[in-house]
């Protein structure tokens, strides 16, 4: 049946969720044996940017360390900058601030597990100041400025779900917070919470273009309120630290007027029960019932990993209030068109295109 008219929103009384405390634990993430990210399509060669900064961990670089090198871009660069980074694990965290855009990190190589830049932050971690990092502080690598573009490498939280004594398990790999973000033949890997995409504010754009990524995680594992596009990637489902099924790809918190998450031309699976996960549930962040979360997945494979009724409510909010679609979807977890499955007409579909997500801004190789 085509998507219906979306009926009034009914404002029900939610719970504060500052952070998406959903889940009770997930096991340490481990390497597969070909490597943390599978065997997905390569990017093009980058092309030659306005200066360079070479990371290496041996010591044949400018530094040993990506924060390091980000440190050295000069406050406000009106120009591309480059951080080469050679074959390595870089154990750290990295934040790109919001006055250093036009960064472009790059592995030297075309393989996603090359360059891999991974620690273990959760949300209830205790900082050593006091307190603890909560969601979106854990994440591994932290993207604040516009313009970012990532390429050939991957991004790991390795936080064990099972460690006892933090009960806010929450742990980020990648956090983005700003516009026109590309992330290009990337992993992306943890278990709970596992991509933020995220904008600077509620009534600010965050547009990511993502395509030849592999992301894996458990639950809201592709999550927060950016205009996002998903393009020829691999999203893999993973069991739970206990070994047991059932989880969610999506978390969006969508603003209202705004585009939410356009999953297209990929694949979904896993290693996990036949009909044990959903597509996504909406994320209405703080209890915000003026958000609008908005999840489309067109174009795109589906294994049976995904249940019948691939979508479902959360905290209190119902699906149905938001945006939540399908499009000519294939494999053995696609379904016909039925209340519990919206699917597009061609006629709307024709509306929901990549080049409608990103308003305009064409993403550079």
């Amino acid at each position: 049946m085509p998507l219906s008219p979306r009926r009034p929103r009914r404002r029900r009384p939610a719970p504060l969720i500052g952070s998406l405390a959903l889940a009770t634990g997930v096991g340490l993430v481990a390497a597969p044996a070909a490597g943390w990210f599978g065997d997905g399509a390569r990017a093009a060669t980058p092309r030659a940017a306005a200066a360079t900064i070479v990371v290496a961990k041996d010591g044949s670089g400018n530094y040993s360390t990506v924060q390091a090198a980000v440190d050295a871009v000069p406050a406000n660069n009106p120009s591309t900058v480059t951080i080469s980074v050679k074959p390595g694990t870089y154990r750290e965290t990295v934040k790109v601030p919001a006055n250093k855009p036009h960064i472009r990190l790059v592995g030297t190589t075309s393989g996603k597990n090359d360059v891999t830049i991974v620690y273990n932050n959760a949300s209830g971690t205790p900082k050593p100041g006091g307190g603890t990092y909560g969601t979106s502080g854990s994440a591994t690598v932290a993207v604040e400025a516009d313009d970012f573009q990532a390429r050939n490498l991957g991004f790991v939280n390795d936080f064990n779900e099972a460690n006892s004594a933090i009960t806010d398990k929450q742990a980020v790999a990648l956090r983005t917070a700003g516009d026109r973000i590309v992330l290009d033949n990337i992993g992306a890997v943890g278990d709970q919470d596992t991509l933020l995409l995220d904008s600077a504010s509620k009534s600010t754009v965050g547009r990511v273009y993502i395509s030849n990524a592999w992301i894996q995680g458990n639950v809201d594992f592709i999550f927060g309120r950016a205009s996002a596009v998903i393009d020829k990637s691999a999203i893999r489902l993973v069991k739970r630290y206990d070994g047991s099924s059932g989880g969610y790809v999506a978390a969006p918190s969508t603003a209202a007027g705004k585009k939410g998450f356009l999953f297209i031309n990929s694949n979904i699976t896993g290693d996990v029960s036949s009909r044990s996960c959903y597509l996504g549930r909406p994320w209405h962040a703080g209890g915000d019932a003026s958000l609008d979360p908005q999840a489309i997945v067109r174009n795109t494979d589906l294994s049976a990993a995904i249940k019948t009724t691939p979508w479902t409510d959360m905290s209190g909010f119902s699906w149905k209030d938001d945006r939540f679609g399908e499009y000519k979807n294939t494999g053995a977890g696609s379904g016909a068109a039925s209340t519990d499955r919206p699917q597009l007409t061609d006629a709307q579909a024709a509306d929901y295109e990549i080049a409608d997500w990103l308003g305009g801004w064409q993403p550079s190789a």
